[in-house]
């Protein structure tokens, strides 16, 4: 689950992290009571949306600017014709797609003055099951570009769970942004604050880019992007409470109430499989065969009647979806419930596209002989290969 830059600053900040003031804009009349409480003479309103890219974005609209989706205003009026510009208007940046992303927030944030930028990220070292950090003196660009054209550049390190943030790991931090004195004190602080707000409250990622030093010698975190783990937001309500599902596709919604793992891509072959392993090789098969996956959807090992069904539901809702590929190697998961799931499911939405079933594994004869016996127009496939090549087939001839 993502969260806006607002909302990711208000968070670090009941850690002691040092963020610059600012208020959310959700509807224009809210542009007055922020000019006022922030002393200027120089803000910055910034495009809140769940994607990176948002400096650089170009508006759709031609009544919303040319400036970007984060701008400089260096009056009262600059603000509030900044916000009528930019809020409800759609951003294109290079993480949205050529759809962009309309904008239904945005934050006023007293402006910086800024002497350096740094990047500083945290997230979820799964080979060594410990936190690690990414820190580097370039901050305020991609990183995935310093990382592939000046590697030395960036410093990174984890943290030992056994232990906690120590000292040293603060000191590290320090030395890799060549700050020294009272930054370096700073620094050292900043590092224990981050690492406990990232602890506390589960997180998946926390990516500060960029990390600044101001001319009056203060560290400041100048944007925020944080990730929180889903399996552990039963433990923090606080956290859901921030959610804005404005920014999440409707079936992903959908799919999270079934507990589905469920992702929308652009392609027009439906997909449902069990496991990830199996779906991302069902995916890459299709392109194969000269086509796109509508999505990824991993139903999972002890899917129920119930869940199938909705599953495939959610695969049916999407507009662009040409055919559907069921997909099963059962273990745990039985093919006879697949298919339980997919009759039931068929019978009450209907069936307006080509449907290909694999079925392998556990109760597999009882899996065909239901899907058989429904009476449904459904192609049966031996393989893997065989059901690419028959749902692709079928969507061409369409």
């Amino acid at each position: 689950m993502n969260i806006h830059e607002y909302q990711a600053k208000a968070l670090l900040g009941e850690f002691g992290v040092p963020i610059s003031k600012g208020f959310p804009v959700l509807r224009p009349d809210d542009a007055d009571a922020a000019v006022k409480a922030l002393p200027g003479p120089v803000w910055v309103v910034k495009s809140q949306i769940h994607a990176g890219g948002r400096g650089k974005g170009k508006f759709k609209e031609a009544s919303a600017g040319d400036k970007g989706g984060v701008r400089i205003a260096k009056s009262p009026q600059e603000v509030k014709d900044y916000v009528k510009q930019m809020l409800g208007a759609t951003l294109v940046t290079v993480q949205t797609g050529a759809h962009g992303k309309q904008v239904n927030r945005l934050y006023i944030e007293e402006g910086s003055d800024i002497d350096k930028e740094f990047y500083l990220s945290l997230l979820v070292n799964r080979e060594t099951s410990e936190v690690s950090f990414v820190v580097s003196t370039e901050g305020g660009v991609n990183i995935e570009d310093v990382a592939h054209n000046t590697p030395e550049k960036i410093v990174s390190f984890s943290v030992d769970p056994a232990t906690g943030i120590m000292g040293h790991h603060g000191r590290t931090v320090a030395k890799a942004l060549n700050l020294s004195g009272d930054l370096a004190k700073q620094a050292e602080k900043l590092t224990t604050q981050l690492y406990s707000a990232f602890v506390a409250k589960d997180m998946a990622m926390l990516e500060i880019n960029p990390l600044v030093v101001t001319k009056q010698g203060q560290l400041r975190v100048l944007d925020a992007k944080v990730a929180f783990d889903d399996n552990a937001l039963f433990r923090h309500p606080e956290v859901v409470a921030l959610r804005d599902e404005t920014e999440e596709d409707a079936k992903e919604i959908e799919a999270s109430k079934y507990d589905l793992n469920y992702v929308a891509l652009d392609g027009n072959i439906g997909c449902m499989v069990n496991g990830a392993g199996l779906a991302m090789a069902t995916m890459d098969i299709i392109k194969l065969y000269g086509m796109a996956p509508a999505n990824f959807l991993d139903v999972g090992g002890g899917a129920s009647k119930d869940k199938v069904a909705a599953a495939f539901k959610i695969i049916t809702a999407d507009p662009n979806v040409k055919g559907i590929l069921v997909n099963i190697f059962g273990g745990i998961m039985k093919c006879d419930v697949i298919a339980e799931g997919v009759v039931a499911a068929v019978k009450d939405v209907g069936l307006t596209v080509p449907l290909v079933v694999r079925l392998e594994g556990t109760n597999v004869e009882q899996g065909k002989k239901i899907i058989r016996e429904s009476g449904l127009n459904v192609v049966p496939a031996d393989n893997l290969d065989d059901a690419a090549q028959k749902i692709v087939n079928a969507v061409k001839k369409g």
